[in-house]
């Protein structure tokens, strides 16, 4: 299993990286948007809509994603697009991108409400009522909430290198805090009837890792030369040590809300793995089930950060 989970990560992060380095937008678009219409075909499935119906929900994704992305004129096809610099200011108008941004920032307000009224909705009622929500709205959930994912990641891209792998880094620093934070201090259950494993005393210790990492990377901002300033830099020009750290908390929080979100809809379905997809790893809502929330909600306080 150890061989196969390595084999398989060497064959992603080989496949990732040329996308990543590559001078066009769209090698990273259309590789992302390959994903997250996985995801979609997994999501279906796990929600009682399989065969020709999970088939038609990964399209589904993969077109929603380009028709949102054509609608507001983002520029995932051609060269890459970095953010403005922070010398030309953040001028804008209610309902337009802020300067530096593609995308217009009330679809991260929008994020904001449907993952944290929602997850919490989800988390407390979920166990006993998630199989009652109709099949269709459930698919459409699962629609919004992927194609906003996609969204950021595409703009997150745009920010620049450092910026992206900072949001990365985050939720995965935030996952092997908790683990470990978890496996040594964990006495209080987070949420048994989702997540047994899961503790407080974990969330805890994945914050405290966040804000480590936070401070180590807002050094490597400051003394090497990085090509954009990371999620941590901004927050912290944004919104002053204490509001960033604030920031910071959230988002580890919500990206543990995320892998709950999945673990209970994988356990309503009576399932161990959203797919096997990627052989050693499950499938790709495992991988990116704590990004989800993420992705979305940091470029919301990052545009707190401007005008």
């Amino acid at each position: 299993m150890l061989k196969q989970r390595v084999i398989t990560a060497l064959i992603l992060v080989a496949i990732l990286l040329p996308t990543l380095a590559a001078q066009a937008a769209w090698p990273f678009a259309i590789l992302t948007l390959v994903f997250i219409s996985a995801a979609g075909w997994e999501w279906s499935r796990l929600n009682d809509a399989t065969g020709v119906r999970a088939i038609i929900m990964g399209a589904a994704v993969a077109g929603a994603c380009t028709f949102v992305a054509q609608y507001l004129g983002l520029p995932v096809w051609g060269p890459v697009q970095h953010a403005v610099s922070e010398a030309q200011g953040h001028v804008h108008g209610w309902g337009h991108p802020l300067v530096g941004f593609a995308t217009p920032a009330i679809i991260w307000l929008f994020a904001v409400v449907i993952w944290v009224l929602g997850g919490v909705a989800v988390l407390r009622f979920g166990t006993l009522h998630w199989k009652q929500v109709p099949q269709d709205v459930r698919r459409l959930l699962g629609l919004a909430l992927l194609v906003l994912a996609w969204l950021a990641l595409v703009e997150s891209k745009m920010q620049g290198l450092n910026y992206l792998l900072s949001v990365f880094c985050l939720v995965w620093a935030a996952d092997i805090g908790a683990y470990f934070g978890g496996r040594t201090f964990g006495k209080r259950k987070l949420a048994p009837s989702i997540s047994p494993g899961k503790s407080w005393e974990g969330v805890w210790t994945g914050m405290l890792v966040v804000g480590l990492l936070a401070a180590a990377w807002i050094w490597v901002d400051r003394n090497m030369s990085v090509d954009s300033p990371s999620l941590y830099s901004r927050l912290l020009m944004g919104l002053g040590p204490f509001g960033m750290l604030l920031a910071l908390a959230f988002l580890a929080g919500m990206s543990v809300v995320g892998d709950l979100f999945e673990s209970l809809i994988k356990r309503q379905a009576g399932a161990k793995d959203s797919s096997q997809l990627l052989p050693g790893h499950g499938g790709v809502l495992d991988r990116i089930d704590a990004l989800l929330p993420v992705l979305p909600l940091s470029l919301a306080l990052t545009t707190l950060c401007h005008g």
